[in-house]
């Protein structure tokens, strides 16, 4: 997963942005546990921009909730 720019990030409605954390969630658990059995290896560089994308939709859908 590559990082997804905030633009694509403001046009997703609440339940989009939900299922997409949840789903970078699940992916970001299966290279951590990878990476601690130490078979990650070309993978490896997918952790932080994984985390990062994690932290803007957060951050927007916390965003979405103060304006309501």
């Amino acid at each position: 997963m590559t990082k997804i720019s905030m633009k694509t990030i403001n046009n997703l409605n609440e339940k989009d942005l939900k299922s997409k954390i949840q789903e970078s969630r699940s992916e970001l658990a299966k290279l951590r546990i990878d990476s601690s059995k130490g078979t990650l290896r070309k993978e490896s560089g997918k952790l932080k921009p994984i985390r990062h994308n994690i932290a803007r939709m957060l951050t927007r859908l916390n965003q979405m909730e103060k304006k309501q």
